[in-house]
């Protein structure tokens, strides 16, 4: 039996996580079968809307090759019943209290400051999501945490987009950055998943370093 994909190793997969919210469950297998096809196999499925979890589970059994985990999870009851549905990871806006990079599914934890990042590392994660990216300090931020956390690398959201996501990449402790632009809300709806894939392989085309 393969071992699990560790945090670390889902991260380098691609240099864009698509951050998923999914209103209709039909779209579903269709939205990731898109991004996959454009080189896009991590998916991150944002526990906001009441399909979500329908949806993940879907996801995971029917789209080869893709990676699929849950995002907005912000207890210890929702990252395990995510990763009861077939998630290879989650994700977190913030530093869930209690929880620890041993669990159920990989973690991938939001840090904001400094004294965040510090309780993150005593917790025992290395890898963590910079949200709100845009509004924390983005690029200027990452780019301040560097030198004295060294261990600590990033995968920023909140704002990124296909303009300002190669100078995110462009930064050593930046893995990956996760966005919702490959995913427009108006392609989903229409079923555009030609669109869809075209992003995809446009995101998936930028370059880290």
């Amino acid at each position: 039996m393969t071992a699990p994909l560790t945090i670390d190793e889902i991260m380098r997969l691609s240099p864009v996580i698509p951050v998923l919210v999914i209103e209709d469950i039909a779209h579903a297998v269709p939205l990731g079968r898109a991004l996959v096809a454009g080189g896009l196999p991590v998916l991150e499925i944002t526990l906001r809307t009441p399909v979500a979890m329908d949806c993940i589970e879907r996801m995971a059994g029917e789209i080869e090759g893709a990676v699929v985990g849950a995002g907005t999870v912000i207890s210890p009851q929702m990252r395990r019943a995510a990763a009861a549905v077939g998630a290879k990871f989650c994700v977190s806006p913030g530093l869930v209290p209690g929880e620890t990079a041993g669990g159920p599914a990989p973690l991938l934890p939001g840090v904001a400051t400094a004294s965040e990042l510090i309780a993150g590392l005593a917790a025992g994660f290395t890898r963590f999501k910079l949200f709100p990216a845009n509004v924390v300090g983005g690029v200027d931020a990452l780019k301040a945490f560097a030198s004295p956390f060294q261990q600590a690398k990033f995968c920023p959201t909140g704002g990124v987009s296909a303009k300002n996501a190669p100078d995110y990449l462009a930064l050593p402790n930046v893995i990956c950055v996760g966005g919702s632009w490959v995913a427009p809300a108006d392609a989903v709806k229409a079923g555009d998943w030609g669109r869809i894939t075209e992003l995809a392989r446009q995101a998936a085309a930028l370059v880290r370093t």
